[in-house]
């Protein structure tokens, strides 16, 4: 029987593992999710070669990938890579114009080496690096979706996030970003769909909101950059 279902693969953000997508039910009728979690790259991987190894999780042609934070970052060179329906960015960046002021600091003073990552079993402190949150309820949710605790993914991860050099936005891309988020500040955000009052972990919190209107921004051809 031929396939007419939309394949949307669903990357989570740093440290998170992909039950932060739990919440998430769009029409099965007409789309099948596919969950993707990190792997813990080998010595100076580049972001490019780490998404190259990714790919061999796609299984289907002209997908649509969602990447959440630093996940949006990978998806976006994983796009580069192949031929994709569209690329649906939250709580992300599409360049480096949209970085925070902290982030362009690091790049330039290498600051990010300096961060305890030693301590990412500490689960509040994780939980800041990952979520931009304090934590002070709900331990055990944060316990449950951020899982990946190797250092040297976390190192890895932070500096090539903050080393990122995209120059441009990738066509046929949809930013989602919610008005609080206190990460990637929406102040420095350009042509996004806005979420009122939504945070940095907005995808675990406002599940409805997405499941309402996913459907309709991946079907929309006109709401891509």
């Amino acid at each position: 029987m031929p396939d007419n279902k939309i394949h949307v693969y669903l990357m989570p953000g740093m440290a998170a593992n992909s039950s932060i997508f739990d919440g998430l039910r769009l029409p099965e009728n007409q789309f099948e999710l596919h969950k993707l979690d990190w792997f813990v790259p080998g010595k100076g991987m580049s972001l490019q070669s780490y998404a190259k190894e990714m790919l061999k999780q796609v299984q289907h042609d002209n997908p649509v990938l969602v990447g959440v934070s630093f996940g949006g970052l990978l998806v976006q060179e994983m796009a580069k890579l192949t031929k994709t329906r569209k690329v649906i960015l939250i709580s992300s960046v599409k360049c480096e114009s949209e970085m925070p002021k902290k982030m362009i600091f690091a790049k330039h003073t290498k600051a990010h080496k300096l961060l305890p990552t030693g301590m990412i079993t500490n689960i509040e402190l994780l939980a800041k690096y990952a979520f931009g949150e304090t934590v002070t309820k709900r331990l055990e949710l944060y316990e449950k979706y951020l899982s990946v605790r190797d250092k040297g993914y976390m190192d890895w991860a932070i500096d090539r996030m903050v080393n990122w050099n995209q120059k441009e936005p990738l066509p046929n891309t949809v930013h989602i970003h919610g008005t609080l988020d206190n990460v990637f500040p929406i102040t420095n955000i350009k042509d996004c769909i806005t979420v009122k009052n939504g945070k940095h972990a907005m995808i675990v919190y406002r599940s409805k909101w997405f499941n309402e209107h996913l459907p309709a921004i991946i079907l929309e051809e006109g709401s891509s950059i």
